[in-house]
């Protein structure tokens, strides 16, 4: 429980009628709270100079050692340790440059390693390290930051200068490499067996959490799109073992592009970096200088460094919308239905959905005509039929989204869908807002689109005139913006850039505009992004206020996409799980089958339910998601078990280290009670003790609300308890009272 939750419960308690034995308590458990407040804020940072001239600055939860070449090892202080997943061997270089095809790693200190105070970037109170050194007529400065504020996180930015009389092209910049080592957290472990984060979007249902193996080699590209329209990503690697983490990334507000490639050699010890591709050339005099990245350590698993990563952006400007109470309902969704819904089947599941109890549903793929001009199809949705619909589910209480893909525009030739694309009208009239690629031709992002370049100011408001259209002239309530990446650089001579880049940093101006303008519209919206399949992008990420896992390959990734989220947006946030019928995927030649019913992971970890059930309908063609008498009954029982709970909007709790904990487990704090999700993995049933962590102090009684039994009763010193179960266990602690 946050400290200022914790005091409001106190004042609270004041002004209520206390017996003497009461107040006396209340005053104990008070003391300590206020001696907590009036404490130093943050733990103060010291700094000393090794024999070997190397600088280790720290704090009280953090110790990271810089040698003469800017090798960082970092430390965890924990248990009255210090604990690091980093290979510690000095002759490690973190920083390197590739220079006219010629790499450029051993560079001589001009003098030893500076150090003073610093202040303002990340807090008031800080250690900033410098190092100059210079190799073949280029020039090192190596700076690092510790604030106090953010005690176990280092901030990194190198310089290199062309010091020489020749222009120097600068092809490879590599920033932020470790070496990795398992067996120095956790002694007698092989060096590689690390569990990973690898934020990076590359392939439509790939994992991004996963242990490294020997042999394993990945890119991991974040930024601009490329060639298969994916890309964008968390700029964030993150390895862990049960004792303690590294991570590192980037720190800019906006899309950086660069690479962040993992690798387990031979030798098995595992090689993390960033490396970035500047395309330029320094002449004499002139700099570069990479964005802001960092290193962390921290104990748990992927959780805790994306809340820090997330932290940091948002004290740098970044923002994260508040959500709305609607942003916790169940939605249906039409793509049950396909690409060819009609309005006749959109209302014919009204009914049913007003007997669930669900408030929101979704016009889904292919409602439109042509991508970029977004008109109703004539074929499916003539006339005024499309708002008469909306106004339809308006009068039975439901609000409904619009499916839709913004910046993308057709252009003739692919096909999609049996929809052959043609020239949309918005190019025809403004074919100058095209992104172009660096022959002049028309550069694409997801679906094979051609894409509108939103630096343009006119591009981002015409945005906002569509967006005006949708929620206020047809009625509609919110989005659900699909197939999300990032997308290509501009080269349009027209657009006068400052780099090419330009329109992959202001791809969020775009979302920004669309979340504005529905939010000034409707307060109560929904805004929905999904990156299909994939990480989602930090240029758009702020501009939405439901997140969602995005076409989850099985329940698996259903529970670790809403861990993530959570992390990044805060542990309240609204995370949609998708449709549940993602939770089991078959998949043919000809189809894919989604046959999944696990509500579990969605509601146990905290998600959104949501669903794309076909009723009252028997065609084939939608035979996996019809809604049988069988699923009618289970889908009955698991939506009302999530209105009854609401555990979305409770407490996410990082408690649990993903990897190590079995079974997999998550935790819940909401109005007063614990709730606890455990999952098995195995092919036989988890039989033995399960911990409750997190209770306070007192007696719990334990209860399994699926099932409606109870489990006996546990306390914060022994909150083991005994179960067996088969696929998952969820269950309430809610306290007895009494210590």
């Amino acid at each position: 429980m946050k400290v200022s939750k914790q005091f409001r419960e106190y004042r609270a308690a004041a002004t209520c009628d206390f017996s003497r034995a009461e107040f006396r308590s209340a005053c104990c458990r008070l003391v300590p709270l206020l001696l907590f407040l009036c404490a130093p804020l943050y733990p103060a940072i010291t700094s000393a100079r090794q024999p070997d001239g190397s600088v280790v600055v720290e704090t009280s939860t953090a110790k990271f050692h810089i040698s003469l070449s800017g090798y960082t090892i970092p430390y965890l202080k924990k248990n009255g340790g210090e604990l690091t997943v980093a290979a510690t061997s000095p002759s490690f270089a973190s920083d390197s440059v590739v220079v006219d095809n010629k790499p450029l790693a051993h560079f001589r200190p001009k003098a030893g390693i500076k150090i003073e105070g610093a202040g303002g970037g990340l807090g008031q109170h800080g250690k900033r390290v410098s190092i100059v050194s210079q190799s073949a007529g280029v020039q090192r400065t190596q700076t690092f930051e510790l604030y106090e504020n953010f005690p176990k996180v280092l901030l990194s930015t190198v310089t290199y200068q062309n010091v020489g009389s020749t222009p120097l092209r600068l092809d490879t910049v590599i920033t932020q490499e470790h070496h990795l080592n398992a067996a120095a957290a956790q002694p007698g472990a092989d060096a590689y067996r690390l569990w990973s984060f690898q934020g990076a979007s590359i392939q439509w249902g790939k994992d991004i959490i996963f242990p490294l193996k020997v042999g394993f080699h990945q890119e991991n590209k974040v930024g601009a799109s490329r060639k298969n329209g994916i890309g964008g990503g968390i700029p964030v690697l993150a390895f862990w073992t049960h004792d303690a983490g590294l991570a590192i990334g980037h720190l800019e507000t906006l899309p950086v592009t660069l690479d962040m490639p993992v690798e387990v050699p031979a030798d098995h010890i595992p090689v993390a970096s960033l490396r970035l591709s500047p395309e330029t050339t320094l002449a004499p005099g002139q700099s570069y200088t990479t964005p802001l990245t960092f290193v962390s350590v921290y104990s748990g698993d992927f959780y805790q460094p994306l809340h820090l990563y997330s932290q940091i952006l948002q004290q740098r400007g970044w923002p994260i919308p508040k959500p709305n109470d609607q942003d916790y309902k169940i939605s249906w969704c039409g793509w049950g239905y396909l690409s060819d819904v009609t309005s006749k089947q959109m209302l014919g599941i009204i009914p049913k959905l007003k007997e669930y109890g669900i408030k929101w549903a979704t016009l889904d793929d292919r409602w439109f005509d042509t991508y970029g001009d977004w008109n109703p199809r004539t074929e499916t949705f003539p006339g005024k039929t499309l708002q008469n619909m909306v106004a339809d589910y308006h009068r039975n209480g439901i609000k409904v989204q619009l499916w839709w893909l913004p910046i993308g525009v057709e252009l003739p030739g692919p096909k999609r869908d049996d929809h052959p694309y043609i020239e949309a009208d918005i190019v025809k009239k403004h074919p100058d807002w095209l992104i172009l690629d660096k022959n002049g031709k028309p550069a694409y992002m997801s679906r094979h689109l051609g894409a509108l370049c939103p630096a343009l100011p006119e591009v981002q408001q015409y945005y906002r005139e569509l967006t005006t259209k949708f929620i206020r002239d047809w009625g509609f309530d919110g989005h659900k913006l699909d197939n999300v990446f990032s997308i290509p650089p501009c080269y349009n001579p027209k657009h006068h850039h400052k780099s090419p880049y330009d329109s992959v940093k202001a791809m969020g101006d775009v979302y920004k505009a669309i979340f504005d303008t529905t939010r000034q519209l409707k307060p109560e919206s929904v805004t929905q992004v999904c990156p299909c399949g994939t990480t989602p992008n930090i240029a758009w990420l702020p501009y939405m206020d439901q997140a969602v896992t995005a076409d989850p390959v099985g329940s698996i990734q259903v529970r670790r996409r809403i861990k993530m989220y959570k992390g990044l947006l805060g542990p309240e946030a609204p995370v949609y799980g998708d449709h549940v019928e993602l939770t089991k995927i078959q998949f043919t030649k000809e189809h894919e089958w989604d046959i999944g019913e696990d509500f579990a992971s969605t509601i146990g970890a905290g998600g959104v339910v949501g669903t794309k059930f076909v009723w009252p309908q028997r065609d084939p063609k939608y035979k996996d998601v019809i809604l049988t008498p069988e699923k009618d009954r289970l889908w009955k029982k698991w939506l009302a078990i999530y209105q009854s709970k609401l555990l979305s909007r409770g407490e996410f709790l990082d408690l649990y280290v993903y990897g190590y904990d079995a079974p997999e487990a998550y935790a819940i704090a909401k109005d007063g009670k614990m709730y606890y999700a455990f999952f098995n993995s195995e092919s036989h049933r988890f039989s033995g003790p399960v911990e409750l962590r997190g209770l306070r102090a007192g007696k719990y009684k334990i209860f399994d609300y699926v099932n409606n039994r109870n489990l006996g009763t546990v306390t914060a010193k022994d909150d083991r308890l005994q179960v067996s179960f088969a696929d998952c266990l969820l269950v309430e602690a809610t306290p007895l009272g009494g210590h």
